[in-house]
């Protein structure tokens, strides 16, 4: 029995030294993998010794009167869009523009074959120059010029007419006198009865030669007239011609399809070769600079938004760009199944950064303002993987962890919506050695 007992002291004493032994080396082991760690941290001058508080730099929660915004989403849409349609059939000939080029008011963006167009404007042009000539022909006969205005009295032949008609006409009043003179010596006897009878022959002789002359006369003005008709009739032909022309000129100007208004072409389903009709669309043309902005606004907010509000939007392809503009138009309806109002927004689009059917979040600006609790945007620490904030703020030697609902950014601030009040100072560094209650020291600034 006692050799029993010796043997199983000996047993014990032996496996009390290896478990010494282990746990010694698994000591010098985790005294080396620290060592190594803490010379790395040191490296780094992160490191802190156990017991010592952690050197940080604070900065205070200032509070700011800011605008008073309504948040709101919406899409973008084109400020004009042209679906483009032809004013004549035809057949495609070539395609001068494709989608996404940019084209101004009056570019050719579908060419229709206008060989026939052409056929039919030189047709109706050589039936014009005809009825030229025929007016010019009409106006020769009277002695009117192109740009003279008509006066039957200037006319030739009504000229030589007046001209014998007032030479009759004297010719008779002259003869009327003498025969007056001689009835008047007839009575006193100084002149013979034939010779008076003789000198009023000749009187009424020359009243018929002056009566000829002036029924001569307004037969040439008549002719006059009647030709002058004739040239309005040509006139008329003329005008006719003319109207023929500008149908043909229209009719091959439209074989040409221009852009309605200067944008960037964003649809041109035909080709060439294909067959196209005036309900054909050709392409679709959209100005986007300015671009408008739908925004949907519940019925409650109708009463608080008017025009000419700023607004602040954006969109997921930019990051935190911001995009400002103006309420340029408040639809006056509610939708019934939304209860919502549309608020039309017009942005400037310079750079084509913004495209119609981009969804974007929008602040309004309202008049009124608020107060807003803003810090340096490195005393926020954020954990991607459950989408929360937080900041450490410094009471005392004291850390204390708060958790803060983050709102826009401003410059290198980030306004707090909950967590923080104003005057608190927030650690801007080494916030990932620190936790709930950890020892601080502020550095000099």
């Amino acid at each position: 029995m006692k050799q029993l007992k010796l043997t199983t002291s000996s047993f014990t004493r032996g496996h009390t030294r290896m478990t010494l032994r282990v746990l010694l080396g698994c000591i010098l082991l985790f005294s080396a993998a620290c060592g190594g760690s803490g010379t790395t941290k040191a490296s780094k001058g992160k490191a802190t010794p156990a017991g010592s508080a952690i050197p940080i730099s604070t900065a205070a929660v200032v509070s700011r009167q800011v605008p008073l915004t309504i948040q709101a989403t919406g899409s973008f849409m084109a400020e004009e869009s042209s679906e483009v349609a032809p004013q004549t059939s035809g057949w495609i000939s070539s395609t001068p523009v494709d989608v996404g080029a940019f084209v101004k008011q009056g570019d050719v963006i579908l060419q229709l074959d206008d060989r026939d167009a052409r056929l039919r404007l030189q047709q109706a042009q050589a039936a014009q120059s005809q009825a030229e000539a025929a007016v010019r022909q009409a106006q020769s006969k009277i002695g009117l010029s192109p740009k003279e205005a008509f006066d039957p009295t200037v006319v030739p032949e009504v000229q030589a007419a007046r001209a014998a008609y007032e030479s009759a006409e004297a010719e008779a009043k002259l003869a009327a006198a003498d025969a007056k003179r001689y009835a008047n010596l007839v009575e006193t006897g100084d002149v013979s009865l034939s010779n008076y009878e003789k000198q009023r022959t000749q009187a009424e002789t020359a009243q018929a030669r002056a009566n000829a002359a002036r029924r001569q006369y307004e037969t040439a003005l008549n002719v006059a007239r009647q030709n002058y008709q004739g040239i309005e009739t040509n006139q008329a032909s003329l005008a006719g011609a003319q109207a023929q022309v500008a149908m043909a000129q229209k009719a091959l100007n439209d074989a040409a399809i221009r852009a309605p208004i200067s944008g960037y072409v964003s649809a041109r389903p035909l080709s060439v070769g294909e067959y196209v009709t005036p309900t054909s669309k050709v392409a679709t043309i959209l100005r986007v600079n300015p671009i408008k902005l739908h925004i949907q606004l519940p019925e409650a907010e109708s009463a608080r938004v008017r025009q000419d509000m700023s607004v602040v939007a954006r969109v997921a392809a930019h990051g935190e760009e911001q995009f400002s503009g103006k309420v340029t138009a408040v639809n006056p309806a509610v939708d019934p199944n939304s209860r919502s109002i549309t608020v039309e927004v017009k942005i400037s689009n310079p750079s084509l950064a913004l495209r119609p059917g981009m969804f974007a979040t929008s602040n309004i600006l309202l008049p009124e303002g608020e107060k807003a609790q803003f810090v340096p945007r490195e005393a926020v620490l954020t954990d991607d993987s459950t989408n929360s904030s937080q900041v450490f703020i410094v009471e005392g030697d004291k850390a204390r962890v708060r958790v803060v609902q983050v709102g826009e950014r401003e410059n290198n601030q980030l306004r707090i919506l909950s967590g923080v009040s104003s005057g608190q100072v927030v650690a801007i560094n080494n916030l990932d050695q620190l936790y709930d209650g950890v020892a601080v020291q502020r550095q000099q600034q």
